[in-house]
């Protein structure tokens, strides 16, 4: 098997050991893996659970809701991107103070998979690099182990797990429908509601590399601006670094929408 990723040698260790493990399967998985297929090749591989990351994204919105609720003259940056807020950090340390304090669709769903399933090892699967260190450098107590969905290609190859009949009958044991929008730019302004509460020039959806940097520069000269909505990925998370795929933006962005319509 040939595996160059240190986290996805960390899961087949865990798989090997047989370690009692729940999926967390980012929103934006439908652009490589067809439903329920997924969740039914992730149990063969060895999770007992599968759930939607989406359903941690519900309490991303929430509490951003609230935040803008209990302070309405406040400006926030969202922070689901780790990129961004690596961005911020190095480069734009003074927009620090304007990214909003909550947690990221990822954490969200680790503190509830904390909860419901105690003791078992979780673990993120996504389009993102950067959400390895976000795991273990920003929220290490979580103890989340984060792989892309390229490593999981790489492990269903290696393992030889391929899509079978019983898969159809299977389901996430988390769900959450409205978030699934998540993984496109604007995702987060729709299902949180933002896009109806704030007038245009109150909010602002941007994504790809030199939009980022500019919006990120004339941040603080625009006072008006209450809520941005921000993925460093051009269209956002379905065109991660740890996708593999050869669509259009344009269809990633139809898988997702299909989806979300299911």
């Amino acid at each position: 098997m040939s595996i160059n990723s240190p986290e996805a040698k960390e899961l087949i260790e865990l798989i090997n050991k047989k370690e009692k493990m729940v999926a967390m399967l980012a929103p934006s998985f439908p652009v490589m893996f067809k439903y329920p297929e997924i969740v039914g090749m992730l149990k063969t591989l060895g999770f007992k659970y599968v759930v939607e990351v989406s359903r941690g994204a519900e309490e991303t919105n929430k509490q951003l809701l609230a935040l803008t609720k209990l302070y309405p003259h406040k400006r926030y940056i969202t922070n689901p991107c780790p990129t961004v807020v690596r961005l911020i950090r190095n480069k734009y340390p003074e927009l620090l103070d304007y990214l909003a304090p909550i947690d990221s669709p990822m954490t969200a769903t680790a503190k509830l998979v904390e909860k419901k399933y105690k003791g078992y090892k979780k673990v993120f699967i996504g389009p993102c690099l950067l959400k390895k260190l976000e795991a273990n450098e920003d929220h290490p107590k979580l103890e989340i182990l984060s792989i892309t969905f390229k490593d999981l290609q790489e492990i269903f190859k290696g393992k030889n797990i391929l899509p079978k009949f019983t898969d159809k009958f299977t389901g996430f044991n988390m769900i959450a429908k409205k978030t699934r929008l998540y993984p496109i730019s604007g995702g987060l302004a729709q299902s949180s509601g933002v896009i109806k509460k704030y007038l245009d020039p109150e909010y602002d959806v941007v994504s790809g590399p030199q939009l980022v940097e500019k919006t990120l520069k004339e941040f603080l000269l625009k006072p008006e601006l209450k809520v941005l909505d921000i993925l460093n990925c051009e269209g956002g998370c379905i065109n991660g670094p740890g996708v593999v795929s050869e669509d259009s933006l344009d269809r990633r962005r139809q898988k997702i929408i299909n989806y979300w319509n299911t």
